[in-house]
């Protein structure tokens, strides 16, 4: 049985514990912040550039997370093809921090250990900017500001919508972030983030599937707002109680082509 495990990450399609931890924050805040605090999977997949007149590059990409005390990190390895530009692979490891102490690592062939990526650089992408590196991260639902905007509907779901402002000491080329939570299970279904330009990037979540007790969506859709083409996150299949360990996110997995 073909099962999708999201990112996004946060990544954006990280799986979803069925159960908040903390009870005394509330329900739209404290069920995302407990789907990341859980995970711990594999995934793999496509991440795929649609451009304006529907060509597209479809990169094969590989997923891990796993929450480690007090930091989440994710490894993506992405295999462009070769009409991708660009068409190296890289590997990125991203170290989520509640707190704004995030850092995001590169590797490329050949790279003996990897590169720090500069803050200026977390709103590029891999296939382009509409999904950023920052997007992997997922890093809004432990900023500072954080408003429940009550309910609203997103096509026939009915949705308990989160603001997130990023503090002074959150890293972030947003300058906030609208979701749009599934009310029965928390899960987003559709996102809003706003560059601090005024650009705002829209995220689709499409796929919705529970196996073992957690949530997850097949395909994210990112995309620009007034600006043709788009990106999309596919995942074909996964595990997502992987059992992973620091082995796994080591500088030798990072740099190991």
């Amino acid at each position: 049985m073909r099962v999708a495990w999201a990112a996004l990450a946060a990544t954006m399609l990280l799986p979803m514990a069925a159960q908040a931890s903390n009870s005394s924050t509330p329900k739209a805040l404290a069920v995302p912040r407990a789907r990341i605090e859980s995970a711990d999977y594999r995934a793999s997949g496509h991440l795929v550039r649609v451009d304006a007149n529907g060509a597209r590059i479809s990169s094969p990409i590989e997923i891990k997370a796993h929450w480690f005390p007090g930091v989440l990190r994710v490894l993506v390895e992405i295999a462009p093809q070769t009409n991708a530009s660009p068409n190296a692979p890289v590997h990125i490891l991203l170290e989520m921090r509640p707190g704004g102490r995030s850092t995001i690592l590169v590797a490329h062939p050949g790279d003996k250990a990897a590169a720090v990526l500069p803050f200026h650089k977390w709103s590029d992408g891999p296939l382009g900017n509409e999904f950023s590196y920052e997007d992997f991260l997922e890093a809004q639902y432990f900023w500072e500001g954080q408003t429940t905007l009550g309910e609203a509907k997103f096509g026939a779901r009915d949705c308990d919508q989160l603001k997130s402002t990023p503090g002074t000491t959150d890293k972030s080329h947003y300058s906030e972030v609208k979701s749009w939570l599934d009310h029965t299970i928390g899960f987003p279904v559709y996102v809003e983030k706003t560059l601090k330009d005024g650009e705002v990037k829209e995220f689709t979540y499409f796929g919705l599937r529970q196996n073992g007790g957690v949530w997850s969506a097949s395909q994210v859709e990112a995309k620009l707002r007034g600006h043709a083409g788009s990106t999309l996150l596919i995942i074909d299949r996964g595990a997502p109680r992987a059992n992973l360990g620091l082995k796994d996110f080591s500088p030798a997995q990072l740099t190991h082509f």
